[in-house]
């Protein structure tokens, strides 16, 4: 399934949580690798965001702790060449048509992307 996307600049509360201890540990678990601290938030479509609804039972979850929530996650890959996940936090605050995806690097950066650039996520 592939996906696409209108890069949005968030709120920036995702790199609070990806700098936590727990979550950091739980994704090298989940993930196989340790993420940067940091999401790269993309708006889709009210369609994708509803064929994304299908695939809950494909997702993976990591358990909160210590009053923090859990996130659930599907693995994917950003523009064919940025491996990582699509996280789902169950108590997000943005909309369904906003998705925050997760890497090993600042995305931003490595990708040069920028507000208002199209992304395309393949979800494995």
């Amino acid at each position: 399934m592939e996906i696409i996307g209108t890069v949005v600049s968030g709120t920036g509360k995702g790199s609070y949580f990806m700098s936590l201890e727990f979550y950091k540990e739980k994704f090298l678990e989940n993930l196989g690798f340790e993420p940067f601290p940091g999401t790269l938030n993309l708006k889709i479509s009210g369609k994708d965001a509803k064929s994304l609804n299908d695939l809950d039972d494909e997702m993976g979850i990591i358990k909160g702790d210590e009053g923090f929530g859990d996130v659930k996650f599907l693995r994917a890959q950003l523009n064919g060449e940025m491996d990582g996940a699509i996280l789902f936090p169950v108590k997000t605050q943005h909309s369904s048509k906003t998705l925050e995806f997760v890497a090993r690097e600042k995305l931003r950066e490595k990708l040069k992307l920028e507000d208002g650039d199209v992304a395309t996520l393949k979800i494995e």
